[in-house]
Order: C-alpha cells, then structure tokens, then sequence
C-alpha cells in the first residue's frame, strides 16, 4: 500500500510524483508501456549510430516552466542544447525567415521582407518584457489564477490594456497583417500557431502563435542532450532518488472506487494497488472517464460532456537517419533546429482547410526537425537525425492529392504518404531524398500503439482551440484538476493548461492532492480537539455525519 498511485509516466505523471515524494508521500508510478516517458522518449531505432526521438523533441515550454526548474533537473545530469537558430521558415524564392535568440537578428532578417518589419517584431517583444514572466506564471498555476492573475491584468492595463487583450484573441492571420507589412513576420506567427491545432483564421490563434514566438526568441527551443529520453530520465531518477517506485509494462485498466472515493487501481494482470491517499492519472479524459472509471461512478452531466470532447488534429511522422546535412535551397535554413515548410501563409490556410473537410492534404504543412543541428551527440560528424510530422484528419472523406490515401494507413500508405512528405522536403531542398540512410513511420495508428494518449497521434491532449481552454477543459467546469470522485485527479495534457512538455497539469494535480490531504487532516484534528474537550467537561456531543 503506498500514499499515492500514478498511472502513466509521461512527463506530467512524473512531475506529479516528484511532487509528492518531495511531500513525503509514498508513490509508485504504473506504465503500460515497457519503458517510461510517455511522448517524451528517444531511441536508435531508425539506424544504430542515429539518436531518433520518438515523439516530441524541442521544448521552449519546459525552458519556461517554472514546475521543471524548481525540480532542479540538472543535478540529474539533464543538459539542454540549442541550434545556432531557432527556427527558419524558407521559400522557394529562396527567402528565409529566421528566429534567433538575438531579438536584433531576427527583426533584421524582417526587414529583408518589408522594411519597418523588424520595428514591428521589436515592438512584439517590448510587450513580452513587460508580461511575458506574468503569462508564465499565470499558465502554470492551478486554474483560476488568483494571486498570478492580479499581477498579470496590472501588467496587462500598463502594456495596452483592452487593445492588447484584443491582439491576443486575434486570428493569427489579421494579427500579422496589422503587425507586418511583409511575409516573414506574419509566417514565424502563423507557423508557431500551428504547432497546436489552430487555423489561421482560428480566435485566439494570434495569442498561440505570439506566445510560441516570444518563448523562442526568449528561451529558445532546446533539446536534451542525448535524445528526449534524457528528460524522462532525469525525471525517473529524481523520482526515485527520494523513495518513489516506478514499474513498467503495468497497464492499468480501473480506477477502483468505494463509497465514491478512489481508493486505488487495478492492472491488466488483476493486480490490485492500494492508494491510501489519491490516484493521479497521467492519461487522456476519454481515457479516465471513458474507461477506467465506471459510468456508475460519475455524473450523467460529465459523460454527456465527454461526448463533446474534441482531439487536435491526427499525426503521421517520419524519422530519418541522413548522410549529409539536409540541402536547402535557402542557407539560412541549414542552422536552424526546427524548419516550417509551407509557401506562405495562404497554404497554411489551405492545409488546414483540408485537415477539418476530412481530406489528407496535398500539399501538407510539414514541421521538420534537425536534431544533430541542434545537438552534435544525434548522430555521427557530417550527418544529420531528422524527422517531419504533418496532420491528417482523424476521419479521412478523400485524399486531395494523387495518390488515393483512403486513412486506413495500411502499409501502403504509409510508404505513399511518406513519400509525399518527402517531395515537399525535395521541392525546399533539391538533393533531400539522396541523403536518406534509413526512414521510420509513424502513422497515427503507430504513435497511439506506443503512447495510448497520443489517440491517432493527437499531440496535444485535446484541441487547444478556444472552447476547450481554461473553465473548458476537458469539459465545462473549473478547470481544476480535481474529479467528481474524491481522491481521484486528472494529471494529463487534457488538464489545464493543456499540451506541450511543462509539467503543470501534474504539478496541479499533486498540489491538489496534498492540498486535499491537508484539509481533510485539518478538519479531522478539529473535531478530535472538539470531542476532546467536550469530554473533559462532561458535554455530549453530536457530530454530523455520525450516528443520530
């Protein structure tokens, strides 16, 4: 029997059992999966001498998390390394728009699109100076923000108030056409707004694509030094370097409730896991709340929001081992970590367009990765680790390409959409498929087989659009990570604040916990105090709750 149980080991799982070993509660952590990390694990899999991550790979998020700094990975031997850029967006015109840790070169490079763009990005930056550490802060606390979210409207009223809410729940288009007169600053917004689900024309799409922006020009997008898998080790070590357990290939597949309260878990083996305290559930709401918690257990209300429950967008990868550094057209392109390949905003808006009518696009938005740029340790001198994803639908109606992808993602169309990634990498960089050594698929299928959270590859826990955000998500209600049984707490992606590599859905959750603990030890000392005292002067008492 153990304080708490976790179930997953993703990155917010160990978060939130860092929290509670460091609280002095027994944890033990269950992974289905044989290996811990969640979609944050890296392996040799493409080729032996190539360091591939499985998953996710660049984490400006954690770089801003103050939950990972204060856990002090470093003295775990975590070490981060940043390409020479951060990231290029390269035309076929030979154009490249670049962001660089050196806010001077980025808004530079601006200026090569309309001069006066560079201002305009300097300008964005200003007003990250003045509320971005309140952005953090306020993301990463428990939803409502109380004490973050003061500091963070002062600061807001004195960066421009109303018309800075304004620009913030802007489309990322209209954002960057009243922010640049050219291409390149209104390209670094849109692209970033889609590392999440969000179109162009989405609301709120503007804020995503300036936050993701400002969080690399500030912080950069940093990798582990030696694969993603560095992280979860740094976070398994520290784990158990303060008595918590972790155990794998352990599926759980119920969270055991008694007189409405989680009182532990049970595993696909019939093992039972006694919590005394909580269970913490590092995996997707449909996942909780679809399985592993029966509908008996839960309110009517709850189950019928769950049917509302919208994924991100689907995702189908491709790792690649390379024999040379990939041939851009465009140099600018070679020393950045991550590349966006798409010919202006207009086919980001075409693409996703494709994406929510059900068709697998033609000429898909590819978001490319070149790890040995960003860390030497990826593969051997002269080489580079690579990978691309792109977003399908999750029900795909046709293929608006040639090629008649049907989305049942059989072997065959896997190798032809691969291919199809391919010729947009080749069309950007002339000489791209000569260099391939070896090549590994993920199709959506693939990605959810080795994370059961990534539902057909959605990355990112539930879609990060407006209606599913803070009171909303996963479903209307506080945004907190509590549940409707006691003891029970959702640790995961589809809490607030949602997806990317930052630990705060865990943190929440264990604070919750603890904070639950606390509460319920408080009032329990203050009835024994009161029945004591009661006792000595010979009152009789009534506790409610108690007999009559």
């Amino acid at each position: 029997m153990v304080d708490a149980v976790v179930i997953g080991s993703g990155p917010n799982g160990l978060v939130a059992a860092n929290l509670l070993a460091d609280a002095g509660w027994s944890v033990e952590v269950l992974e289905a999966q044989d290996e811990p990390g969640g979609a944050v694990r890296s392996d040799r899999g493409v080729h032996p001498e190539y360091v591939n991550d499985l998953f996710s790979s660049f984490y400006p998020l954690a770089a801003a998390s103050p939950v990972l700094a204060r856990l002090e990975l470093h003295r775990q031997g975590l070490r981060w390394s940043h390409a020479p850029q951060v990231l290029a967006h390269p035309l076929l015109d030979g154009r490249c728009a670049v962001l660089d840790r050196d806010r001077s070169a980025t808004a530079a490079g601006l200026d090569r699109f309309a001069p006066g763009d560079g201002d305009g990005w300097l300008g964005l930056c200003d007003i990250w100076d003045r509320v971005g550490d309140g952005i953090v802060d306020a993301l990463f606390s428990p939803f409502p923000p109380v004490r973050a979210g003061t500091v963070l409207a002062a600061r807001l009223r004195a960066a421009g108030g109303l018309r800075l809410a304004r620009s913030l729940i802007l489309p990322v288009r209209r954002l960057g056409e009243e922010e640049f007169a050219g291409e390149g600053g209104r390209l670094l917004l849109a692209g970033n707004a889609l590392h999440a689900d969000l179109a162009p024309e989405a609301a709120g799409s503007g804020g995503f694509g300036w936050l993701m922006s400002m969080l690399g020009q500030f912080h950069g997008f940093p990798a582990p030094v030696g694969g993603a898998g560095a992280l979860t080790a740094a976070l398994v070590g520290r784990l158990r370097s303060r008595g918590g357990s972790m155990r794998c290939g352990q599926r759980v597949t119920e969270v055991v409730v008694r007189r409405g309260r989680a009182v532990g878990v049970r595993t696909e083996s019939g093992e039972a896991v006694v919590a005394r305290r909580a269970v913490l559930a590092d995996v997707s709401a449909p996942s909780l709340y679809g399985a592993l918690v029966a509908a008996e257990h839960l309110p009517g209300r709850l189950l019928d929001d769950m049917r509302r429950f919208q994924w991100d967008f689907a995702t189908f990868k491709v790792d690649w081992a390379l024999n040379g550094p990939v041939p851009w057209s465009s140099a600018a392109a070679a020393s950045a970590g991550t590349v966006h390949l798409a010919e202006g905003v207009d086919e980001l808006t075409r693409c996703a367009s494709q994406i929510a009518r059900g068709l697998v696009p033609d000429r898909p938005f590819l978001l490319m990765g070149q790890m040995t740029t960003a860390d030497t340790t990826r593969s051997p001198l002269d080489t580079e680790s690579a990978w691309a994803y792109t977003h399908v639908p999750h029900t795909v109606k046709a293929d608006a390409g040639p090629d008649g992808l049907t989305g049942r993602w059989g072997a065959g169309e896997q190798q032809r959409m691969a291919d199809r990634m391919e010729a947009r990498v080749e069309r950007y960089a002339p000489g791209f498929r000569s260099r391939i050594r070896a090549r590994r698929i993920l199709a959506p299928a693939s990605l959810q087989a080795a994370d059961a959270n990534l539902h057909n590859g959605a990355i990112n826990g539930g879609t990060a659009a407006m209606h599913q955000q803070l009171v909303f998500r996963p479903v209307p209600g506080t945004g907190r990570p509590e549940t409707p049984v006691k003891g029970l707490y959702l640790a995961s992606a589809s809490a607030h604040p949602g997806g990317g590599v930052h630990g705060a859905p865990g943190a929440n959750a264990a604070r919750a916990a603890i904070r639950s603990t606390r509460a319920t030890t408080a009032a329990l000392s203050a009835v024994q105090r009161l029945l004591t005292h009661r006792g000595r002067t010979g009152e009789t008492t009534r506790v409610r709750g108690e007999g009559a």
